[in-house]
């Protein structure tokens, strides 16, 4: 890499790396801003569903006016949005107040994502640079999401929950500094004017299925506010491919989205992010209810699983461009799957039950993230520039769906299992509830893998009229 690329790589993984904390920084902070902001308890969910509501409902329609104006405009314009909503949410006094903070930082996330991502993939050609790159950007976010619970439960701990708000608004100035006198202006084909009826048909879909997914972790699957919701945002999409069919100029052209490197390849990251987000929770679940550590041990105990995503991407480039993204991303998924399995070990002393953990999250952490940056490449690749603004918007897309939708079906199985065990609140029936969504877990993951083996063919990925293999 040139330095400049050094220096952009740097700035945009920095961004990347602050939107991935977000999503999670404030989980174990919960309780004490809902004591300090007199929150109810049952309102403690929205400071996370105001967040996911506007980062995944307005992420595709971003991405494409990103395209038109510019993706460095939209990066800009995202990082001071999310810089200003951070320190909004630090100073707020009222839970209005940083409800509106989190919109703001959801809706930043929205454009920052997408924009990051689409500058990268089109600052490093296809081949070995862009896999580094986007072998860094994988493991980053994946650290980022496991590191948030961490360094919230610690700043919380030793100094406030604000600082959960206003880490961010030092490194937004700066990455604003900077980013300008590093980031190249790239910007997408250009249209007379936007596909308004495609853009609110798809955000309010996506908005609905995330505010479905959130509130049935509160209210149930089979909760009437959950059905509707889910049964609007089918119908919203079914508008949305309508629309999509007859537009002359469509936010989202169908040739894109039904390719079959887009369409399994996202596939791909939606089943390794929701099922590591979902085991997450899990793990915490069992920590402190089981074994009856602490918040700030339990989040201590996250970092080998940090450690491992950040190893497991160091190495992916050599992974990817020895397999391809093909192999990699199944090597991924299989490594993923197994070492979930393995956790099935856990029991109810300490010693052995925090060994099998930390040996087996950090397995699984390196095989995720394998599968995160093989199914970036898929999911990006033999497109041209004009089309990668709303590609990298997809894996951004899902990566947010994917975090949103593991912790309630997960917590889904176990409760379920847990209900029909009788004393739901002992450490017994709780631990054989985790047991039975870690075998789900794993289930999955290996399921997914040896679908996409069947689906997604190496042929795929031919560059269109070369016939050539991509590596």
């Amino acid at each position: 890499m040139t330095s400049r690329q050094r220096l952009t790589l740097a700035v945009l993984l920095g961004a990347q790396f602050m939107v991935a904390v977000d999503f999670s920084i404030l989980t174990v902070a919960l309780p004490v801003i809902g004591s300090d902001l007199g929150f109810a308890l049952a309102d403690l969910q929205w400071i996370s569903t105001a967040f996911a509501l506007a980062s995944a409902g307005f992420m595709l329609m971003f991405s494409r006016i990103g395209d038109r104006i510019g993706r460095h405009r939209l990066f800009f314009a995202g990082m001071a949005l999310l810089t200003v909503g951070s320190l909004l949410g630090g100073l707020a006094q009222d839970p209005a107040i940083l409800l509106v903070a989190r919109v703001a930082q959801g809706l930043a996330t929205a454009a920052v994502m997408p924009a990051a991502l689409a500058l990268l993939t089109t600052s490093f050609a296809e081949g070995p640079l862009r896999t580094k790159a986007l072998s860094f950007n994988g493991a980053l976010l994946s650290l980022g999401f496991a590191a948030g619970a961490l360094l919230g439960g610690v700043l919380a701990d030793l100094l406030s929950w604000r600082w959960n708000f206003l880490v961010n608004v030092p490194v937004g100035i700066a990455i604003l500094i900077c980013a300008p006198l590093v980031i190249t202006p790239s910007r997408g084909e250009q249209a007379k004017r936007l596909d308004l009826p495609g853009a609110l048909t798809v955000t309010i879909g996506l908005v609905a299925l995330v505010y479905g997914l959130t509130g049935a972790t509160a209210n149930g699957w089979g909760s009437l506010e959950t059905l509707l919701s889910l049964a609007l945002a089918v119908v919203m999409f079914g508008a949305f491919v309508l629309v999509e069919l007859r537009a002359p100029d469509p936010i989202a052209p169908l040739r894109v989205l039904s390719r079959t490197t887009v369409k399994w390849g996202n596939l791909a990251g939606l089943i390794t992010l929701s099922m590591e987000s979902g085991l997450s929770f899990l793990l915490t679940i069992y920590m402190q209810q089981v074994l009856g550590l602490s918040v700030l041990t339990t989040g201590l105990a996250f970092t080998l699983l940090g450690l491992g995503v950040f190893l497991g991407g160091m190495i992916a480039p050599r992974v990817v461009g020895s397999l391809g993204p093909r192999a990699a991303l199944l090597l991924g998924l299989v490594v993923q799957g197994v070492a979930t399995g393995a956790l099935v070990l856990i029991g109810d002393e300490v010693g052995t039950g925090m060994a099998v953990l930390l040996v087996g999250s950090a397995l699984g952490g390196v095989g995720h993230v394998w599968a995160v940056v093989s199914y970036t490449l898929t999911a990006t690749s033999a497109l041209p520039d004009t089309e990668q603004g709303l590609a990298t918007a997809l894996t951004s897309m899902t990566q947010q769906i994917g975090f949103t939708l593991g912790v309630p079906i997960l917590s889904a199985v176990a409760v379920a299992w847990m209900g029909r065990s009788g004393d739901v609140d002992s450490a017994t029936t709780i631990l054989g509830g985790i047991r039975v969504a870690i075998v789900v877990d794993a289930a999955v993951v290996l399921l997914g893998a040896w679908l996409i083996s069947i689906l997604l063919r190496p042929k795929h990925f031919e560059q269109p009229g070369t016939g050539s293999p991509e590596r």
